[in-house]
């Protein structure tokens, strides 16, 4: 083995390969990649900079770095994504988890506390993400999550069976948004639907336009689409349900009219970068 075989001279030359091929964080990749594979914490690398890696080793890195460098997601490399404090197994069949929605599970477990007994619905559940973190802070609440996809739905079940455990309570359903549910009323709808404008495609990062599943990212009439699925809410909400929704900022005016017109309260949050993300409708 030489200097090239060390764990300082991969990462450079992984940098560099990266970037020559626009990735945007190159480093941070490279390093995530090399410590997952090594089962190191990412800053360790850093006091192991002199190891020498064998050749099987630097084989299924090499493997992972120019996958990365056709821009696939590390996320899916990796088959994993970190999201509020757990881990969740991801595969292109399902959204990867964002940090955005971290921020509508928020604001929905800080308007319902701890002691107060829910049923939940998420719409469009994919990898789970939300349903199982809002059954993780909130063990006695009752929780459906649905998918038109019947592979997510898998992914969420192997989630639920990782972190709550094979007896968990969650209901998981395969159903294109309220066509195959039953008659059964929720005291919150949550729902991260795709709210990306077809006319944005050609702007959008090739890790997701080519990687993403294009049915949870893309909605082809929001004109159609809204409306429809505020007013089938009302049919599955409580007296005093309430419903959650992630959008697109550009949709969040459209949601409050057609909020109102129904009969609802409505309520628009901003995200971390200050863009309307979030939306609350409630009688």
């Amino acid at each position: 083995m030489t200097e090239k075989d060390t764990i300082l001279y991969v990462l450079t030359k992984s940098q560099e390969y990266l970037k020559a091929k626009g990735i945007p964080n190159p480093r941070l990749d490279a390093e995530l990649l090399l410590a997952d594979q090594l089962n190191l914490q990412r800053i360790k690398l850093y006091s192991n900079f002199d190891r020498k890696l064998t050749e099987q080793e630097k084989d299924i890195y090499r493997v992972n770095i120019k996958s990365r460098g056709n821009s696939k997601p590390v996320a899916y490399i990796l088959g994993k994504k970190s999201f509020y404090d757990s881990e969740f197994f991801v595969t292109p069949d399902v959204l990867i988890p964002r940090p955005e929605t971290e921020e509508l599970i928020s604001w929905i477990l800080s308007e319902n506390s701890i002691t107060n007994d829910k049923t939940v619905l998420d719409m469009g559940t994919g990898s789970g993400c939300i349903a199982i973190t809002l059954k993780l802070q909130r063990t006695d609440w009752r929780i459906a999550g649905i998918d038109i996809s019947s592979s997510a739905i898998e992914v969420a079940k192997k989630n639920s069976n990782k972190l709550l455990g094979e007896n968990s309570s969650i209901s998981w359903e395969v159903s294109d948004w309220f066509s195959n549910l039953s008659s059964a009323k929720f005291d919150i709808i949550v729902s991260n639907p795709p709210y990306i404008p077809l006319e944005e495609k050609n702007s959008i990062m090739p890790d997701v336009l080519n990687y993403e599943p294009h049915l949870a990212l893309f909605v082809i009439e929001p004109q159609v689409f809204y409306p429809q699925f505020i007013k089938n809410s009302l049919s599955f909400l409580t007296e005093k349900g309430r419903v959650y929704m992630e959008t697109h900022p550009e949709w969040t005016e459209s949601i409050r009219k057609i909020g109102i017109d129904l009969g609802f309260q409505v309520e628009v949050r901003k995200d971390y970068s200050n863009k309307n993300r979030m939306v609350k409708l409630f009688k």
